[in-house]
Protein backbone atom coordinates (compact mmCIF):
# COMPACT_ATOMS: atom_id res chain seq x y z
CA UNK A 1 0.00 0.00 0.00
CA UNK A 2 1.42 3.60 -1.20
CA UNK A 3 1.08 6.12 1.97
CA UNK A 4 3.28 8.16 0.15
CA UNK A 5 0.18 10.94 -0.35
CA UNK A 6 -1.53 10.78 2.86
CA UNK A 7 -0.90 14.48 3.72
CA UNK A 8 -2.37 15.28 0.35
CA UNK A 9 -5.15 13.27 0.88
CA UNK A 10 -5.56 14.47 4.30
CA UNK A 11 -5.98 18.05 2.98
CA UNK A 12 -8.33 16.96 0.51
CA UNK A 13 -10.76 15.46 2.90
CA UNK A 14 -9.46 18.57 5.59
CA UNK A 15 -11.17 21.05 3.07
CA UNK A 16 -14.11 19.20 2.48
CA UNK A 17 -14.92 18.27 6.45
CA UNK A 18 -14.63 21.63 7.22
CA UNK A 19 -16.86 23.42 4.31
CA UNK A 20 -19.47 20.95 5.25
CA UNK A 21 -19.20 21.59 8.55
CA UNK A 22 -19.12 25.01 8.70
CA UNK A 23 -22.19 25.33 6.40
CA UNK A 24 -24.36 23.40 8.84
CA UNK A 25 -23.82 25.89 11.68
CA UNK A 26 -22.86 29.55 9.45
CA UNK A 27 -26.35 29.57 8.15
CA UNK A 28 -27.88 29.67 11.65
CA UNK A 29 -26.71 32.92 12.79
CA UNK A 30 -27.97 34.36 9.05
CA UNK A 31 -31.62 32.86 9.66
CA UNK A 32 -33.10 36.00 11.01
CA UNK A 33 -31.77 38.06 8.11
CA UNK A 34 -32.95 35.94 5.92
CA UNK A 35 -36.62 36.18 7.50
CA UNK A 36 -36.68 40.24 7.27
CA UNK A 37 -35.13 39.99 3.35
CA UNK A 38 -37.34 37.30 2.00
CA UNK A 39 -40.31 38.42 4.32
CA UNK A 40 -41.23 34.87 5.72
CA UNK A 41 -42.25 33.26 8.94
CA UNK A 42 -39.24 31.71 10.98
CA UNK A 43 -40.87 28.31 10.41
CA UNK A 44 -40.56 28.44 6.73
CA UNK A 45 -36.90 29.97 7.31
CA UNK A 46 -35.68 26.92 9.42
CA UNK A 47 -36.32 24.60 6.95
CA UNK A 48 -32.81 26.82 5.59
CA UNK A 49 -31.33 24.50 8.32
CA UNK A 50 -33.96 21.74 8.94
CA UNK A 51 -33.26 20.45 5.24
CA UNK A 52 -29.82 20.42 5.25
CA UNK A 53 -29.73 18.55 8.29
CA UNK A 54 -32.38 15.77 6.77
CA UNK A 55 -30.75 15.08 3.54
CA UNK A 56 -27.39 14.97 5.50
CA UNK A 57 -29.11 11.77 7.11
CA UNK A 58 -30.60 10.07 4.73
CA UNK A 59 -28.12 10.00 2.45
CA UNK A 60 -24.97 9.12 4.55
CA UNK A 61 -25.60 5.46 4.51
CA UNK A 62 -26.40 4.54 0.96
CA UNK A 63 -23.62 6.63 -0.08
CA UNK A 64 -21.50 4.68 1.95
CA UNK A 65 -22.66 1.81 0.43
CA UNK A 66 -21.95 3.06 -3.22
CA UNK A 67 -18.45 4.25 -2.16
CA UNK A 68 -17.96 0.79 -1.33
CA UNK A 69 -19.16 -0.60 -4.77
CA UNK A 70 -17.94 2.15 -7.87
CA UNK A 71 -14.86 3.69 -5.41
CA UNK A 72 -14.85 6.48 -3.02
CA UNK A 73 -12.46 9.01 -5.00
CA UNK A 74 -15.55 9.52 -7.97
CA UNK A 75 -17.96 10.59 -5.35
CA UNK A 76 -15.74 11.89 -3.13
CA UNK A 77 -14.87 14.53 -6.04
CA UNK A 78 -18.08 14.70 -7.44
CA UNK A 79 -19.22 16.00 -4.03
CA UNK A 80 -17.28 18.66 -4.11
CA UNK A 81 -18.38 19.78 -7.45
CA UNK A 82 -22.31 19.48 -6.00
CA UNK A 83 -21.34 21.49 -2.88
CA UNK A 84 -20.07 24.06 -4.68
CA UNK A 85 -22.52 24.28 -7.37
CA UNK A 86 -25.20 24.54 -4.63
CA UNK A 87 -23.10 27.01 -2.53
CA UNK A 88 -22.95 29.28 -5.81
CA UNK A 89 -26.70 28.81 -6.48
CA UNK A 90 -28.13 29.04 -3.19
CA UNK A 91 -26.26 32.97 -3.06
CA UNK A 92 -28.38 33.45 -6.11
CA UNK A 93 -31.74 32.80 -4.33
CA UNK A 94 -34.74 35.33 -4.43
CA UNK A 95 -37.21 33.41 -2.17
CA UNK A 96 -36.89 31.15 1.10
CA UNK A 97 -38.55 28.32 -1.61
CA UNK A 98 -35.80 28.27 -4.00
CA UNK A 99 -32.90 28.71 -1.36
CA UNK A 100 -34.38 25.68 0.45
CA UNK A 101 -34.08 23.57 -3.31
CA UNK A 102 -30.65 24.75 -3.45
CA UNK A 103 -29.54 24.07 0.12
CA UNK A 104 -31.28 20.30 -0.70
CA UNK A 105 -28.55 20.59 -3.35
CA UNK A 106 -25.88 21.52 -1.03
CA UNK A 107 -26.68 18.75 1.32
CA UNK A 108 -26.28 16.11 -1.36
CA UNK A 109 -22.76 17.28 -2.08
CA UNK A 110 -22.18 17.61 1.33
CA UNK A 111 -23.23 13.76 2.29
CA UNK A 112 -20.93 12.63 -0.55
CA UNK A 113 -18.54 14.42 0.95
CA UNK A 114 -18.79 13.63 4.25
CA UNK A 115 -19.59 9.96 4.35
CA UNK A 116 -16.55 8.33 2.51
CA UNK A 117 -14.22 11.03 3.90
CA UNK A 118 -13.21 9.16 7.54
CA UNK A 119 -12.78 6.13 5.05
CA UNK A 120 -10.55 7.62 2.38
CA UNK A 121 -8.46 8.77 5.36
CA UNK A 122 -8.03 5.01 6.67
CA UNK A 123 -7.33 3.88 3.66
CA UNK A 124 -4.38 6.49 3.28
CA UNK A 125 -3.06 6.33 6.05
CA UNK A 126 -1.28 3.28 8.07
CA UNK A 127 -3.02 1.43 10.60
CA UNK A 128 -0.55 2.65 13.51
CA UNK A 129 -1.47 5.92 11.87
CA UNK A 130 -5.30 6.04 11.82
CA UNK A 131 -5.94 7.41 15.28
CA UNK A 132 -3.71 10.60 14.77
CA UNK A 133 -5.45 11.06 11.05
CA UNK A 134 -9.13 11.16 12.84
CA UNK A 135 -8.11 12.91 15.46
CA UNK A 136 -6.83 15.66 13.17
CA UNK A 137 -10.12 15.24 10.97
CA UNK A 138 -11.90 15.82 14.67
CA UNK A 139 -10.01 19.12 15.19
CA UNK A 140 -11.11 20.00 11.57
CA UNK A 141 -14.86 19.74 12.54
CA UNK A 142 -14.33 21.25 15.83
CA UNK A 143 -12.80 24.53 14.15
CA UNK A 144 -15.66 24.55 11.35
CA UNK A 145 -17.88 24.59 14.34
CA UNK A 146 -16.29 27.60 16.29
CA UNK A 147 -15.58 29.72 12.80
CA UNK A 148 -18.98 28.97 11.37
CA UNK A 149 -21.02 31.71 13.53
CA UNK A 150 -18.35 33.92 14.06
CA UNK A 151 -17.66 34.28 10.45
CA UNK A 152 -21.35 34.68 9.52
CA UNK A 153 -21.36 37.15 12.25
CA UNK A 154 -18.62 39.30 10.11
CA UNK A 155 -20.15 38.34 6.88
CA UNK A 156 -23.19 40.03 8.13
CA UNK A 157 -21.75 43.19 9.29
CA UNK A 158 -19.74 43.72 6.44
CA UNK A 159 -21.70 42.82 3.32
CA UNK A 160 -24.78 40.89 2.31
CA UNK A 161 -26.36 37.54 3.17
CA UNK A 162 -25.23 36.15 0.31
CA UNK A 163 -21.55 36.13 0.90
CA UNK A 164 -22.54 33.16 3.52
CA UNK A 165 -22.50 30.54 0.63
CA UNK A 166 -19.95 32.45 -2.06
CA UNK A 167 -17.10 32.09 0.29
CA UNK A 168 -17.79 28.33 -0.43
CA UNK A 169 -16.85 28.57 -3.91
CA UNK A 170 -12.99 29.24 -4.10
CA UNK A 171 -12.25 26.23 -1.21
CA UNK A 172 -14.56 24.55 -3.10
CA UNK A 173 -12.72 24.99 -6.36
CA UNK A 174 -9.43 24.29 -4.62
CA UNK A 175 -10.80 20.66 -2.87
CA UNK A 176 -11.90 19.74 -6.00
CA UNK A 177 -8.82 19.99 -7.52
CA UNK A 178 -6.48 18.31 -4.74
CA UNK A 179 -9.45 15.24 -4.64
CA UNK A 180 -8.85 14.80 -8.71
CA UNK A 181 -5.24 14.98 -7.89
CA UNK A 182 -3.95 13.11 -4.40
CA UNK A 183 -6.83 10.62 -3.64
CA UNK A 184 -6.45 7.17 -5.00
CA UNK A 185 -8.42 5.72 -7.53
CA UNK A 186 -8.99 2.87 -6.45
CA UNK A 187 -11.87 0.46 -7.96
CA UNK A 188 -13.58 -2.31 -5.80
CA UNK A 189 -13.58 -6.13 -7.22
CA UNK A 190 -15.93 -7.96 -8.24
CA UNK A 191 -19.96 -7.02 -9.76
CA UNK A 192 -21.98 -5.53 -7.14
CA UNK A 193 -25.51 -4.23 -7.61
CA UNK A 194 -27.33 -1.16 -6.04
CA UNK A 195 -30.31 -2.40 -3.26
CA UNK A 196 -32.93 0.07 -4.53
CA UNK A 197 -35.51 -1.52 -2.28
CA UNK A 198 -33.51 -1.84 0.65
CA UNK A 199 -32.05 2.33 0.14
CA UNK A 200 -36.06 3.22 -0.45
CA UNK A 201 -37.01 1.90 2.89
CA UNK A 202 -33.88 2.93 4.73
CA UNK A 203 -34.28 6.45 3.42
CA UNK A 204 -38.01 6.67 4.23
CA UNK A 205 -37.14 5.26 8.09
CA UNK A 206 -34.56 7.64 8.40
CA UNK A 207 -36.58 10.90 7.61
CA UNK A 208 -39.81 10.43 9.24
CA UNK A 209 -37.54 9.79 12.17
CA UNK A 210 -35.67 12.70 11.89
CA UNK A 211 -39.01 14.56 11.27
CA UNK A 212 -40.54 13.14 14.13
CA UNK A 213 -38.15 13.69 16.57
CA UNK A 214 -37.69 17.44 14.84
CA UNK A 215 -41.06 18.68 15.29
CA UNK A 216 -41.51 16.66 18.53
CA UNK A 217 -39.39 19.31 19.73
CA UNK A 218 -41.95 22.23 18.77
CA UNK A 219 -45.42 20.24 18.44
CA UNK A 220 -45.03 18.03 21.44
CA UNK A 221 -44.28 14.29 21.27
CA UNK A 222 -48.38 13.39 21.76
CA UNK A 223 -48.50 15.27 19.50
CA UNK A 224 -50.74 13.24 16.32
CA UNK A 225 -48.62 13.64 13.64
CA UNK A 226 -45.17 13.61 16.02
CA UNK A 227 -46.69 9.94 17.02
CA UNK A 228 -47.51 8.65 13.27
CA UNK A 229 -44.22 9.55 12.17
CA UNK A 230 -42.60 7.99 14.97
CA UNK A 231 -44.68 4.92 14.60
CA UNK A 232 -44.10 4.88 10.62
CA UNK A 233 -40.14 5.36 11.31
CA UNK A 234 -40.16 2.30 13.15
CA UNK A 235 -42.59 -0.06 11.09
CA UNK A 236 -40.05 1.13 8.39
CA UNK A 237 -36.80 0.09 10.02
CA UNK A 238 -38.45 -3.48 11.23
CA UNK A 239 -39.35 -3.73 7.54
CA UNK A 240 -36.11 -2.27 6.35
CA UNK A 241 -34.07 -4.97 8.22
CA UNK A 242 -36.19 -7.92 7.43
CA UNK A 243 -35.24 -6.86 3.62
CA UNK A 244 -31.91 -6.83 4.36
CA UNK A 245 -31.58 -10.33 5.93
CA UNK A 246 -32.89 -11.77 2.55
CA UNK A 247 -31.41 -9.98 -0.01
CA UNK A 248 -27.83 -11.04 -1.54
CA UNK A 249 -26.46 -7.42 -1.73
CA UNK A 250 -28.31 -5.28 0.96
CA UNK A 251 -27.22 -1.46 1.71
CA UNK A 252 -26.24 -3.18 5.00
CA UNK A 253 -24.52 -6.38 5.88
CA UNK A 254 -26.42 -6.02 9.34
CA UNK A 255 -23.67 -9.39 10.06
CA UNK A 256 -21.61 -6.01 10.55
CA UNK A 257 -23.34 -5.95 13.75
CA UNK A 258 -22.40 -9.23 15.26
CA UNK A 259 -19.07 -7.62 15.88
CA UNK A 260 -20.11 -7.05 19.45
CA UNK A 261 -17.24 -4.74 20.16
CA UNK A 262 -18.18 -2.93 16.62
CA UNK A 263 -21.88 -2.33 17.82
CA UNK A 264 -20.75 -0.69 21.60
CA UNK A 265 -18.43 1.93 19.83
CA UNK A 266 -21.30 2.89 17.21
CA UNK A 267 -24.02 3.09 20.48
CA UNK A 268 -21.83 4.54 22.66
CA UNK A 269 -20.93 7.41 20.07
CA UNK A 270 -24.47 8.25 19.40
CA UNK A 271 -24.99 8.67 22.54
CA UNK A 272 -22.29 10.90 23.27
CA UNK A 273 -23.56 13.25 20.12
CA UNK A 274 -26.84 12.93 22.17
CA UNK A 275 -25.76 14.78 25.00
CA UNK A 276 -23.69 17.20 23.75
CA UNK A 277 -26.39 18.21 21.43
CA UNK A 278 -28.75 18.92 23.71
CA UNK A 279 -26.13 20.83 26.29
CA UNK A 280 -25.52 23.15 23.42
CA UNK A 281 -28.78 23.72 22.59
CA UNK A 282 -30.02 24.58 25.64
CA UNK A 283 -26.93 26.40 27.28
CA UNK A 284 -27.71 30.10 24.96
CA UNK A 285 -31.18 29.95 27.11
CA UNK A 286 -29.37 29.66 30.54
CA UNK A 287 -26.88 32.39 29.68
CA UNK A 288 -29.19 34.89 28.45
CA UNK A 289 -32.04 34.47 30.86
CA UNK A 290 -30.65 33.45 33.67
CA UNK A 291 -27.04 35.20 33.36
CA UNK A 292 -27.94 38.09 31.71
CA UNK A 293 -25.54 37.81 28.72
CA UNK A 294 -25.83 39.13 25.14
CA UNK A 295 -25.10 36.99 22.63
CA UNK A 296 -21.46 37.96 21.74
CA UNK A 297 -20.53 36.89 25.18
CA UNK A 298 -22.48 34.03 24.80
CA UNK A 299 -20.78 32.96 21.56
CA UNK A 300 -17.58 32.97 23.18
CA UNK A 301 -18.32 31.44 26.43
CA UNK A 302 -19.63 28.31 24.13
CA UNK A 303 -16.59 28.27 21.41
CA UNK A 304 -14.58 26.74 24.88
CA UNK A 305 -15.47 23.38 24.38
CA UNK A 306 -15.18 23.41 20.59
CA UNK A 307 -11.63 24.65 20.96
CA UNK A 308 -10.76 22.48 24.02
CA UNK A 309 -11.60 19.38 21.57
CA UNK A 310 -9.70 20.58 18.89
CA UNK A 311 -6.73 20.53 21.28
CA UNK A 312 -7.49 17.19 22.54
CA UNK A 313 -8.65 15.27 19.42
CA UNK A 314 -5.25 14.95 17.63
CA UNK A 315 -3.77 14.31 20.87
CA UNK A 316 -6.05 11.39 21.71
CA UNK A 317 -5.27 9.96 18.25
CA UNK A 318 -1.76 9.92 18.67
CA UNK A 319 -2.12 8.07 22.26
CA UNK A 320 -4.68 5.49 21.06
CA UNK A 321 -1.83 4.66 18.33
CA UNK A 322 0.34 4.10 20.84
CA UNK A 323 -1.15 2.63 23.87
CA UNK A 324 -4.32 1.57 22.25
CA UNK A 325 -7.81 2.98 21.75
CA UNK A 326 -10.24 1.49 24.43
CA UNK A 327 -8.48 2.91 27.27
CA UNK A 328 -8.87 6.58 26.13
CA UNK A 329 -12.11 6.11 24.81
CA UNK A 330 -13.33 5.56 28.41
CA UNK A 331 -10.99 8.46 29.99
CA UNK A 332 -13.03 10.30 28.02
CA UNK A 333 -16.13 8.70 28.88
CA UNK A 334 -14.97 9.40 32.54
CA UNK A 335 -14.40 13.38 31.65
CA UNK A 336 -17.73 13.50 30.04
CA UNK A 337 -19.52 12.17 32.92
CA UNK A 338 -17.69 14.64 35.21
CA UNK A 339 -18.58 17.76 32.70
CA UNK A 340 -22.63 17.03 32.92
CA UNK A 341 -22.06 16.46 36.69
CA UNK A 342 -20.43 19.84 36.65
CA UNK A 343 -23.52 21.30 34.86
CA UNK A 344 -25.58 20.34 38.15
CA UNK A 345 -23.64 22.52 40.05
CA UNK A 346 -24.54 25.67 37.89
CA UNK A 347 -27.09 28.05 39.52
CA UNK A 348 -28.31 31.62 39.26
CA UNK A 349 -25.60 33.28 40.52
CA UNK A 350 -22.38 31.37 38.55
CA UNK A 351 -20.62 33.65 37.03
CA UNK A 352 -18.82 33.15 32.77
CA UNK A 353 -16.01 31.91 34.12
CA UNK A 354 -17.68 29.35 36.60
CA UNK A 355 -19.73 28.33 33.73
CA UNK A 356 -16.26 27.96 31.21
CA UNK A 357 -15.16 25.78 33.84
CA UNK A 358 -18.39 23.74 33.96
CA UNK A 359 -18.39 23.69 30.14
CA UNK A 360 -14.34 22.53 29.71
CA UNK A 361 -14.80 19.13 30.79
CA UNK A 362 -17.08 18.18 28.19
CA UNK A 363 -15.17 19.70 25.28
CA UNK A 364 -11.92 17.97 26.43
CA UNK A 365 -14.18 14.46 27.59
CA UNK A 366 -15.32 14.85 23.56
CA UNK A 367 -11.80 15.54 22.57
CA UNK A 368 -10.42 11.99 24.15
CA UNK A 369 -13.37 10.06 23.26
CA UNK A 370 -13.87 10.65 19.71
CA UNK A 371 -11.10 9.98 17.87
CA UNK A 372 -10.01 6.49 19.22
CA UNK A 373 -13.95 5.57 18.84
CA UNK A 374 -13.83 6.32 15.10
CA UNK A 375 -10.51 4.72 15.09
CA UNK A 376 -11.98 1.64 16.34
CA UNK A 377 -14.98 1.76 14.51
CA UNK A 378 -13.25 1.87 11.20
CA UNK A 379 -10.67 -0.84 12.45
CA UNK A 380 -12.64 -3.35 12.90
CA UNK A 381 -14.48 -3.55 9.27
CA UNK A 382 -13.02 -5.23 6.41
CA UNK A 383 -11.54 -3.02 3.66
CA UNK A 384 -14.68 -3.48 1.48
CA UNK A 385 -16.97 -2.19 4.16
CA UNK A 386 -15.01 0.66 5.02
CA UNK A 387 -17.59 3.01 3.09
CA UNK A 388 -20.44 1.53 4.86
CA UNK A 389 -18.55 1.89 8.09
CA UNK A 390 -17.63 5.99 7.24
CA UNK A 391 -21.34 6.52 6.19
CA UNK A 392 -22.21 5.06 9.65
CA UNK A 393 -20.40 7.37 11.65
CA UNK A 394 -21.61 10.61 9.62
CA UNK A 395 -25.18 8.96 10.58
CA UNK A 396 -24.52 8.57 14.13
CA UNK A 397 -23.02 12.22 14.77
CA UNK A 398 -26.35 13.87 12.82
CA UNK A 399 -28.90 11.18 14.44
CA UNK A 400 -27.39 12.26 17.88
CA UNK A 401 -27.73 16.09 16.88
CA UNK A 402 -30.96 15.96 15.82
CA UNK A 403 -31.91 13.70 18.77
CA UNK A 404 -30.01 15.24 21.59
CA UNK A 405 -32.04 18.82 20.30
CA UNK A 406 -35.29 17.30 19.67
CA UNK A 407 -35.79 14.79 23.21
CA UNK A 408 -33.05 16.93 26.06
CA UNK A 409 -34.57 19.97 24.74
CA UNK A 410 -38.28 18.83 25.19
CA UNK A 411 -37.26 17.36 28.56
CA UNK A 412 -35.46 20.87 29.52
CA UNK A 413 -38.64 23.02 28.72
CA UNK A 414 -41.12 20.61 30.38
CA UNK A 415 -38.83 20.84 33.57
CA UNK A 416 -38.36 24.19 32.87
CA UNK A 417 -42.33 24.65 33.08
CA UNK A 418 -42.83 23.03 35.90
CA UNK A 419 -40.64 24.53 38.03
CA UNK A 420 -41.28 28.31 37.07
CA UNK A 421 -41.23 28.46 33.70
CA UNK A 422 -38.73 28.92 30.82
CA UNK A 423 -38.30 32.38 31.46
CA UNK A 424 -37.86 32.07 35.16
CA UNK A 425 -34.38 31.66 36.15
CA UNK A 426 -34.72 29.25 39.01
CA UNK A 427 -37.13 27.64 36.34
CA UNK A 428 -34.50 27.56 34.07
CA UNK A 429 -31.74 25.70 36.36
CA UNK A 430 -33.98 23.24 37.52
CA UNK A 431 -34.82 22.01 33.85
CA UNK A 432 -31.09 22.26 33.56
CA UNK A 433 -29.97 20.40 36.52
CA UNK A 434 -32.99 17.31 35.72
CA UNK A 435 -31.37 17.07 31.78
CA UNK A 436 -28.18 16.66 32.99
CA UNK A 437 -29.40 13.95 34.83
CA UNK A 438 -30.67 12.13 31.85
CA UNK A 439 -27.16 12.68 30.35
CA UNK A 440 -25.24 11.40 33.37
CA UNK A 441 -27.58 8.30 32.97
CA UNK A 442 -26.27 7.84 28.77
CA UNK A 443 -23.43 8.67 29.15
CA UNK A 444 -22.86 6.51 32.61
CA UNK A 445 -24.81 3.86 29.89
CA UNK A 446 -22.15 4.43 27.52
CA UNK A 447 -19.64 3.79 29.90
CA UNK A 448 -20.46 0.62 31.11
CA UNK A 449 -20.69 -0.97 28.21
CA UNK A 450 -17.18 0.80 27.12
CA UNK A 451 -15.49 -1.07 30.01
CA UNK A 452 -17.78 -4.61 29.41
CA UNK A 453 -16.10 -4.00 25.41
CA UNK A 454 -12.32 -3.17 27.32
CA UNK A 455 -12.86 -6.50 29.09
CA UNK A 456 -14.18 -8.51 25.91
CA UNK A 457 -11.34 -7.72 24.22
CA UNK A 458 -8.33 -8.41 26.84
CA UNK A 459 -10.32 -11.43 27.54
CA UNK A 460 -10.16 -12.26 23.52
CA UNK A 461 -6.33 -11.08 23.82
CA UNK A 462 -5.52 -13.46 26.49
CA UNK A 463 -7.33 -16.60 25.24
CA UNK A 464 -5.42 -15.96 21.91
CA UNK A 465 -2.03 -15.60 23.28
CA UNK A 466 -2.92 -19.22 25.69
CA UNK A 467 -3.94 -21.16 22.50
Amino acid sequence: MDYSRKWFVMGAVSMGVFLSTIDGSIVNIALPTLQEEFGAQFSSVQWVVLAYLLVLGTLSLLIGRLGDMIGKKRIYTTGFVVFTAGSLASATSQSVGILIGWRIMQAVGAAMVLSLGIAILTEAFPPTERGRALGLIGTTVSVGIVVGPTLGGLILSASTWRWIFLVNVPVGIIGTITSLRYIPNTIPGGKQRFDFAGAGLFALAITSFMLGVTLGGSRGFGSGLVLSLLTMAAVLAITFVMWERKVDQPIIDLAIFENKLFSINIITGLLAFVCVSGVFFISPFYLERTLGLESRQIGLLLAASPILLAIFAPASGLMSDKIGARPITIAGLIVLLFGYWSFRRLGVNTTPTGFVLALAPIGVGMGLFQSPNNSIIMGSVRPERLGIASGLLNLTRILGQITGIGVLTTFWSIRADAAGGQNDPAGIVTGLHDTMLVAIALIGFGFSLAVWGYLAERRQQTEGATV
